[in-house]
């Protein structure tokens, strides 16, 4: 679809915005006491209930034609098929292949993926079960207590997010820790509590040249050979990379580095061999679990026709509240603590895919695209920002996530959180009138100054939208699905903005000017040629540094 056509796609749903203005959800209930069996869909045990957004058949079904006008279906099979839908970097996006569960070739530029794939997860598998069982052990004999993962972006938030997720599955005498950041205190702070003689590395960096992960896997590299000396660097440290001379010349096994491939997005990677530490964290069958449980939903997406499709769903919705009516953030609050890297995931899968500007051809965007992600866990965020998502001046569209079974046996506690999600799911729906506000204050007791006083400040707004997902335990198979999920949701949205969901130049900016500056910074060069406020801000840190 052209340029042109999109925009007048989103012109005319403006008149489905205008028509439901004035229908508040919580009328659309009382009127269809059906509402909830209309605007609900499952994947496997996942129940996607989308009956409190601000939709009828009318405006779903314009949404569901405008996905088609632009081909969705097309671009989906596109990707499936291996073409090269990444069009500034000419690649394929094949990340469904490296959890594809079926026995059917899968050709990227004419050869066949899959034997590569199962020889990578082969060669995980045998290493992860000789770590596990002690066959695998550190320079001095002892068995692995610890193992570090090193890396950024998706080589740390896919694998820290799981590992997390899948605390049931863990073993309590082999911790996973992550780090990432180049500040120092990440890597100092995690270091300190570990005994070199039972700490196992992984470095994640597909090319062995990412600044941040190459400067923390020096200074751990240089932690352990202190301890026990320069020969345990090779019993000590694995890699995920290509680049095999690298990682030799630092001291890695050739048996220990496990590669991808360059149509793997980096936060696409958690199902490749950057999900290495997830494996050790949690044994390769549940790794192996989480690849079957996003083979279920890729199945799902690829065959689902779009009115029951849970991703496309998800997608159109994004975009006619990004695009119709105007809201730029979205909230995605789990009520799980063992989801409480998931909203930070999707951050990194949402805004680097679709958080740009021009189309596929290169020109101007002329709508507005990816919405800002963000959110923590029920019921921690109630008692911080909620207020603003109930009464703030700004419409928050937010995905609620809830287990029907937790992974312990301490009542009341699951009551009482699954309590909490439906009643602020329901809560933004309804909101809560002067009226109803007047009528608890009176049988209150309270008299009518104090009435009309306090009244404005309890009144709620409502018609406030929201998904609630619900689904029975969080299994590894279930954590697949849902990351699969977003995964479609996000490569949905793309399509009808006509971006390119698979590149990210935006981060490159920074990394270039960060090399520039380092020698400034180091002191080695002098700070011209910059504007004034990098100049002043090079001359302050220059004269602090080193101060008492």
């Amino acid at each position: 679809m052209a340029k042109s056509g999109r925009k007048a796609a989103f012109s005319a749903l403006d008149k489905h915005r205008k028509r439901l203005e004035d229908q508040p959800m919580r009328v659309q209930f009382a009127i269809d006491p059906n509402r909830f069996k209309r605007y609900s869909a499952s994947a496997g045990d996942i129940l996607l209930d989308y009956s409190k957004n601000r939709i009828d058949e009318e405006a779903l079904a314009a949404l569901f034609d405008l996905a088609r006008s632009v081909d969705v279906e097309g671009r989906r099979d596109a990707m499936c098929e291996g073409e090269h839908i990444n069009i500034t970097e000419d690649r394929a996006v094949m990340h469904m292949a490296l959890r594809y569960q079926g026995d059917k070739p899968v050709p990227v530029d004419g050869q066949d993926v899959m034997p590569g794939i199962r020889e990578v997860l082969g060669r995980m598998k045998s290493f992860t079960d000789d770590v596990r069982n002690g066959t695998i052990r550190g320079n001095t004999g002892e068995q692995f207590t610890d193992v570090v993962n090193i890396g950024i972006g998706g080589s740390d938030l896919g694998p820290a997010m799981v590992t997390l997720a899948l605390e049931p599955y863990t073993r309590a005498d082999l911790r996973a820790h992550y780090v990432s950041n180049v500040d120092g205190a990440h890597i100092h702070d995690t270091l300190k509590r570990l005994d070199p003689a039972k700490t196992m590395f992984i470095i994640a960096s597909k090319t062995f040249t990412t600044d941040e992960t190459m400067t923390n896997a020096a200074t751990a590299r240089a932690w352990l050979a202190n301890a026990l000396g320069d020969q345990a660097v090779n019993d000590h440290f694995a890699a995920v990379s290509t680049n095999l001379e690298s990682t030799g010349k630092f001291g890695i096994r050739a048996d220990r580095t496990f590669g991808f491939w360059d149509w793997v997005g980096g936060r696409y990677s958690v199902w490749s061999a950057i999900g290495l530490p997830i494996a050790l964290a949690v044994g390769f069958e549940n790794f192996d679990r989480v690849l079957k449980g996003a083979d279920a939903m890729d199945r799902h997406f690829l065959t689902t026709p779009l009115e029951d499709n849970l991703p496309v769903i998800m997608a159109v919705l994004g975009v006619w509240y990004r695009n119709v009516w105007g809201f730029s953030t979205h909230a995605v609050l789990p009520y799980d603590q063992r989801l409480s890297r998931f909203a930070a995931y999707l951050q990194q899968q949402d805004m680097e895919s679709n958080g740009k500007s021009v189309t596929l051809a290169g020109k101007d965007v002329a709508w507005s695209t990816g919405p800002i992600v963000w959110g923590e866990p029920g019921t921690n965020g109630q008692h911080a920002f909620y207020q603003l998502i109930h009464q703030g001046t700004d419409v928050i569209p937010a995905d609620f996530l809830i287990a029907a079974q937790p992974h312990e046996a301490l009542p009341p506690h699951h009551d009482k959180l699954v309590a909490n999600v439906l009643a602020q799911s329901e809560a933004l729906m309804l909101g809560k009138t002067e009226d109803e506000v007047v009528t608890e204050l009176k049988v209150a007791g309270m008299d009518k100054a104090k009435i009309k006083e306090l009244t404005p400040h309890k009144v709620f707004p409502g018609n406030r939208p929201s998904n609630t997902l619900f689904y029975q335990k969080l299994t590894p198979e279930t954590l697949g699905s849902l990351i699969a999920l977003y995964e479609h949701k996000v490569f949905v949205q793309g399509v009808i903005w006509n971006v390119n969901s698979f590149d990210q130049w935006g981060v490159e900016l920074g990394k270039q000017l960060a090399k520039a500056l380092l020698p400034k910074v180091e002191g080695k060069a002098t700070g011209e040629g910059h504007d004034s406020s990098t100049q002043g801000l090079l001359a302050y840190y220059q004269a602090n540094k080193t101060k008492d």
